[in-house]
């Protein structure tokens, strides 16, 4: 099973992993803050009730001055106004007023608790408290009244604190996010509906293609695929302007030739002279159009190079009328090339007419080969005037024609082209050079 390869240091990945742990941190640090917070603070007294009970301390202070009566009557009066349970005591937990303390009684006063003091939860329903009143520091315990009871918005506020934060939390989470991967895919699909209308603007936003993870790695590819089609269809429609240009010269002459007063010998000979050269260029332009839009690939296998350069020689010399001599090679032994036969033969015999056709009148041409590496370096030489320096990549360019650098010929301008094409879908590259004299086509392809 294929593994997959680690992420790199700029991959969504690292930040997605912050993220979400931070969102964990973050989540759980705040429900936990905030859970003890609202414990903490629900149980605690409002201050409401702890001045209401400091009042009733008050009151019985100054009952307690004015004698046992008052402070038996102030009692009456309080468990009259506070229904429940109520005692005054001492430090010592006696009573004040004479009255009984059963068993009951006792236990409340163990588990009074301070008024100042939290309140825990599994205390009963109405929990038991103390205030100290007088000088004496004596205590007023009684039942906390239900209205003052501290956890009656305990489930409120933890259900807003600790179940309503992380809902927040995952907005803001789910925003980041979306900011993070959502809204530079929606901005491309933008970008891409925007396409249709504009095919040749470039499709993905230049934030996109400068980040570093894998949103800018696909940023760039799709970058990558615009300038292709932009190329594309920059040259479909060069190619149909070029064309249109070269088919009006013959259909002028045939035209021409039509009103003329010619026998039908010479008409015939005219217009199947015209209709080859149409032929030829329609085929060179499909040949060409069909290379760049479908970029096929060849099985590549060894090609001997001594055996191919005299197979093209043999055609060349027929077609060119040049003596056998003129096309001279220094090909070293076991000179074996990785490629398509029939495609790479095509390709020489391009380059091959091109030398012939712009040497000089009794030039010559001459294939030498060596070895780089790798690769196999052949170098292709005329004897003709050579190209300008800054037109040596044009000529791979289709239709292009330098007449006033390299004249004579009748061709259409694409033969390099399409050989500098068949050239790179089988892995090798095809280059220009002027030499001492004429101009040297260099292919450099991998050996076997």
């Amino acid at each position: 099973m294929p593994t997959r390869p680690i992420p790199g240091r700029h991959s969504l990945f690292w930040r997605l992993s912050v993220l979400l742990a931070a969102f964990c941190v973050a989540m759980i640090g705040a429900s936990h803050y905030l859970g003890a917070h609202i414990n903490r603070q629900t149980s605690f007294l409002s201050a409401e009730a702890r001045q209401t009970l400091e009042r009733y301390a008050a009151e019985a202070a100054d009952a307690q001055r004015r004698g046992e009566p008052a402070l038996l009557q102030w009692r009456d009066a309080l468990l009259q106004r506070e229904p429940g349970w109520a005692v005054l005591v001492d430090h010592h937990l006696q009573p004040l007023a004479p009255r009984e303390l059963d068993d009951e009684d006792i236990d409340r006063l163990r588990r009074a608790r301070d008024y100042e003091r939290p309140i825990s939860r599994r205390a009963e329903a109405l929990p038991i408290v103390s205030v100290p009143f007088g000088e004496q520091r004596d205590l007023l315990v009684l039942r906390l009244p239900d209205r003052f009871h501290p956890w009656q918005h305990q489930a409120l506020l933890t259900a807003l604190g600790v179940y309503l934060l992380p809902v927040l939390l995952s907005l803001l989470f789910g925003a980041r996010l979306y900011r993070l991967l959502i809204s530079p895919l929606e901005r491309l699909s933008h970008k891409a509906r925007a396409l249709a209308a504009q095919p040749l603007e470039t499709l993905v936003p230049a934030e996109l293609v400068r980040r570093q993870d894998e949103l800018g790695t696909l940023g760039r590819s799709l970058e990558h695929l615009t300038g292709r089609l932009r190329g594309s269809v920059t040259q479909q429609r060069q190619l149909l302007r070029d064309l249109s240009h070269e088919l009006r010269t013959p259909l002028s002459r045939l035209r021409v030739a039509c009103e003329s007063p010619l026998d039908g010998d010479e008409l015939r000979a005219r217009v199947d002279r015209e209709v080859n050269g149409m032929q030829r260029l329609v085929d060179a332009v499909l040949e060409l159009a069909w290379l760049d839009s479908e970029q096929p690939q060849f099985p590549c296998e060894p090609v001997d190079i001594a055996a191919l350069w005299e197979l093209l020689c043999d055609d060349a010399c027929f077609e060119s009328g040049w003596p056998r001599a003129r096309l001279q090679a220094q090909i070293p032994d076991g000179c074996q090339v990785l490629g398509h036969l029939n495609t790479l033969a095509h390709a020489l015999e391009n380059i091959l007419r091109n030398a012939i056709r712009h040497s000089s009148p009794r030039g010559s041409v001459r294939l030498t080969a060596r070895r780089d590496g790798d690769d196999w370096q052949l170098c292709i030489a005329d004897d003709g005037p050579g190209v300008p320096e800054e037109d040596l990549e044009n000529i791979f360019q289709p239709f292009a024609r330098l007449n006033a650098s390299r004249p004579g010929g009748d061709g259409y301008g694409l033969g390099l082209a399409i050989a500098r094409r068949l050239i790179q879908l089988q892995g090798g590259t095809l280059h220009a050079r002027n030499g001492q004299p004429g101009l040297r086509q260099v292919v450099r392809l991998q050996s076997v």
